[in-house]
């Protein structure tokens, strides 16, 4: 029994470490690209990481919460461009119509909380695959996106708006510091709420919670609605260069899954962290980074990409041995 206890000790303890190997990896990676470039560590360099970034930590968030309850959101990518299409033309000062920040702001959400309930209601309510209607949303937000903006770009001539896209805080974008509330937040309501508990044991054993009075489905879509709602904020720190355009955002949605899974979580539900989440991004983002400052063509960033989801998925399932 002495044996199996000391035995059970070190798988824990292996355990407890392997939650911060996100982390360590960045490190790791700050230090090579350090020494790759006497650029990368610039204050302008990074700070151009954290902006550049910021979009997609906003959205992963959204998909940390949606992956915990086992199921997967492609659609993120798609609703951020509709929302950052939708904003810009409810703004746009060119049309007599043009509306109040706050209003437009408001309208734009209302709008991506269409979609994020509608996926919500169909997996929840008549359990369908996440992964169907959510493709499906992704089509139609993309579509309805093009729609509005007739494949045009749409100038955002808000003042405010400019100023936010542009502006800093002691030379923090505006962008980096709402990505970084957001991430506060959701690691607040995963480490301290009842419904971060309910959300993660939804993911873990769905049955069991239901079996215990609690309303599995209505968490179940509140994800999905959550998830779209972030898309907006998402999609309007995305367009950085100050106009609604259908065409951002490609391709977030695997950027955003691909953050989760290098962060530790689980894809089948139940297991991941914010914070964890917070690091994959960041180890994507500076691997595009020092290959940019090396001038390495962007065609060999996805081959690495593949390669680092390949080895985070394939060390979860060791963990899971283990």
């Amino acid at each position: 029994m002495m044996e199996n206890a000391k035995r059970n000790t070190v798988w824990d303890t292996m355990d407890n470490l392997r939650q911060y190997l996100p982390v360590a990896v960045l490190l790791v990676l700050v230090i090579i690209s350090s020494l790759l470039s006497k650029n990368f560590l610039t204050v302008q360099n990074i700070f151009n990481l954290l902006r550049q970034n910021a979009g997609t930590v906003i959205v992963s968030m959204g998909m940390l919460l949606v992956i915990l309850t086992g199921g997967i959101d492609l659609s993120v990518g798609s609703v951020a461009a509709f929302s950052s299409v939708l904003f810009a033309t409810l703004l746009d000062n060119r049309q007599a119509a043009a509306l109040p920040l706050p209003l437009a702001l408001l309208l734009t959400l209302l709008g991506s909380l269409a979609f994020g309930a509608l996926c919500g209601y169909l997996v929840a309510y008549k359990k369908m695959a996440a992964f169907v209607v959510t493709l499906a949303a992704m089509t139609a937000a993309r579509g309805v996106a093009y729609m509005i903006s007739h494949a045009k770009t749409i100038p955002i001539t808000n003042e405010v708006v400019n100023v936010f896209s542009k502006g800093n805080v002691l030379k923090v974008p505006y962008s980096v510091i709402l990505a970084l509330l957001i991430f506060l937040c959701v690691a607040f309501v995963l480490r301290f709420t009842s419904y971060g508990r309910f959300v993660q044991a939804i993911g873990s054993n769905e049955n069991a919670v239901r079996l215990s009075g609690i309303r599995t489905s209505m968490f179940v879509l509140s994800v999905y609605v959550v998830s779209s709602l972030l898309c907006t904020f998402g999609g309007i720190v995305e367009s950085r260069t100050g106009v609604g355009d259908a065409r951002v955002c490609e391709g977030l949605e695997l950027d955003a899954i691909a953050a989760c899974v290098i962060g530790g979580a689980s894809l089948s539900g139940g297991k991941g962290t914010a914070l964890n989440t917070l690091m994959g991004v960041l180890i994507l983002g500076l691997i595009g980074n020092i290959m940019a400052l090396k001038k390495v063509a962007p065609y060999p960033q996805q081959v690495i990409k593949g390669v680092i989801i390949i080895a985070a998925v394939l060390l979860q399932g060791k963990r899971n041995k283990d």
